[in-house]
């Protein structure tokens, strides 16, 4: 059975909405989703977000605005980036620091985090090892999905630096993903990957 990793944004867990309906969509294509909750401190999330990729072997990796950010740098996996964050330390910093409440249900049942200078360091660490490493067969795994009207986030340039414009990809929306561009523009692109 094909499977689809995705990766969730800040303050997000694997119980957000977009993987709940990635999931009823491809289920009937006999395609699996798993959406793992992604550790708060950057340190930890690729560490584990890499042992994700060895345990389940992904077909796909489907990835929002931080989780996006992590997946770039997944060197040799199929994968779309939608709205990647690519500067999470310098987001934060102006967001401000303190207790932030999680957006969807954690598993380990947490209700919020604390964003600290700590955090904002190891994101800064994560963030020098970006574009890292990429190589020609790596530039053609990557697909770029980019909200028109995204005001959170703007990392185009960026993305079109490293990956070009082959698989750079305009939308008609905003940072966060709805269900009618999961359904318009997520979906099919993740059909014509896996040919389903």
């Amino acid at each position: 059975m094909p499977t689809v990793l995705y990766l969730h944004g800040f303050a997000s867990s694997g119980a957000t909405g977009t993987a709940t309906s990635m999931r009823n969509a491809l289920y009937p294509h006999g395609v699996q989703v798993v959406a793992p909750d992604i550790p708060v401190m950057p340190a930890e999330a690729m560490p584990f977000l890499r042992q994700q990729i060895t345990d389940l072997h992904p077909d796909l990796v489907v990835a929002t605005s931080m989780g996006a950010m992590y997946a770039e740098q997944l060197r040799g996996q199929l994968r779309i980036l939608v709205n990647p964050s690519f500067f999470m330390a310098r987001l934060l910093t102006f967001m401000g620091m303190g207790r932030k409440p999680f957006r969807n249900p954690r598993q380990d049942g947490s209700k919020d985090f604390k964003v600290d200078k700590e955090m904002i360091a190891q994101f800064r660490e994560v963030e020098k090892h970006s574009f890292e490493g990429i190589t020609p067969e790596d530039r053609q795994l990557v697909y770029g999905l980019f909200g028109d009207h995204d005001k959170r986030v703007n990392c185009q340039p960026q993305f079109i630096k490293n990956f070009g414009r082959e698989h750079f990809q305009l939308f008609d929306g905003d940072h966060y993903l709805n269900d009618e561009i999961l359904h318009h523009v997520v979906l099919p692109l993740i059909h014509q990957l896996l040919e389903i």
